[in-house]
């Protein structure tokens, strides 16, 4: 390994709350199909981050297609990559630094999918003492993990920012120390700190890094060579049922949000909560790029964005790690 690890969402917390009814998404039609069962290994506990294979999983397009599908929840203590390396999980969502690590230590990993098109990554600060552009880090103090310094390293070299004019103040994932005026600013994403703090009435602002040049593919789909080569039908299946969930996902995001509070009733998922952030993921997730070609897609430029990127936090890979075959297939290119 050339650096310490890099953190992402498999580190934050969730927010507690209250559950809803299923709203205007119900269920699908049920074929009678012989079932094939497939695990499918999430990154972070249940929320509408996964809405759209929540949608795919009640509708019923999975099992139409042949597949039993289960959910594998992740979490801090549920790593990805063991998984679907073993085979027990078909498909797992990773990220492009995670990804690229394991193949360093030799996994045989592909990425077949791009869920999150832009890196959620996030410099939040308070709407009265804002960070609008890089430079404006400089003589701040940013709230973050230790282990997080090199992803402030790569966003400080790719803006020609000087990392030694900002104080790091080790804080845990909370934008308690925000609010209380420990520091100047928080790394989080885009999609968690900032909604609990709207939602409780802090005005905040926030500087995607992605904008910036930060690009790390996040959530994305990962399965083994193997896989690809034996079980390939499977997964293209899967993958259909992913790009079918999310496309609705998109159309009713309150909706997707209600059907999330519905399946797990007891995962403490605030109605509003949740609501804001589904909202929230969708310019991450869709853009120009997806109407033109269809969820997931990627091409040779943001691969070797990500190359670049990667290589500022200490991962080399070649763009042989992505293969878009399967989603060529998927969406008929």
């Amino acid at each position: 390994m050339n650096s310490a690890p890099v953190l992402t969402r498999r580190h934050l917390l969730a927010t507690g709350g209250a559950a809803a009814a299923v709203g205007a998404i119900g269920f699908g039609p049920r074929t009678a199909h012989a079932q094939t069962q497939v695990n499918f290994q999430l990154s972070w506990l249940h929320s509408t981050q996964f809405a759209g294979s929540y949608i795919a999983l009640e509708r019923g397009w999975w099992r139409e297609a042949g597949l039993d599908v289960a959910l594998q929840q992740g979490g801090p203590n549920a790593p990805v990559e063991p998984p679907v390396v073993s085979g027990t999980a078909l498909i797992g969502i990773s990220a492009a630094d995670y990804t690229a690590a394991a193949v360093e230590e030799g996994a045989p990993f592909k990425i077949l999918g791009v869920a999150m098109q832009n890196n959620p990554f996030a410099i939040t600060s308070l709407a009265a003492n804002p960070v609008n552009v890089p430079g404006d880090l400089e003589g701040k103090r940013i709230g973050m993990a230790l282990a997080n310094r090199p992803v402030l390293q790569a966003l400080c070299t790719l803006n020609g920012v000087d990392i030694d004019a900002i104080e790091i103040v080790p804080t845990q994932y909370s934008p308690q120390p925000l609010v209380a005026g420990e520091v100047d600013c928080l790394l989080s994403w885009e999609t968690d700190l900032p909604v609990a703090m709207t939602i409780q009435g802090v005005d905040n602002v926030t500087m995607l890094m992605a904008d910036y040049g930060y690009a790390v593919h996040s959530q994305t789909y990962i399965a083994t060579e193997d896989s690809l080569a034996n079980r390939r039908e499977e997964i293209v299946a899967l993958m259909k049922g992913e790009v079918r969930g999310w496309d609705t996902y998109r159309e009713d995001t309150d909706a997707a949000t209600d059907l999330t509070l519905a399946m797990f009733p007891d995962a403490g998922l605030d109605l509003e909560t949740q609501r804001l952030q589904a909202a929230r993921q969708v310019p991450l997730m869709f853009s120009d790029l997806t109407d033109a070609n269809g969820f997931g897609w990627w091409t040779d430029e943001t691969v070797a964005a990500n190359i670049e990127t990667l290589a500022l936090l200490g991962r080399t890979v070649t763009p042989d790690l992505w293969d878009r075959s399967i989603l060529e297939e998927v969406h008929g290119a």
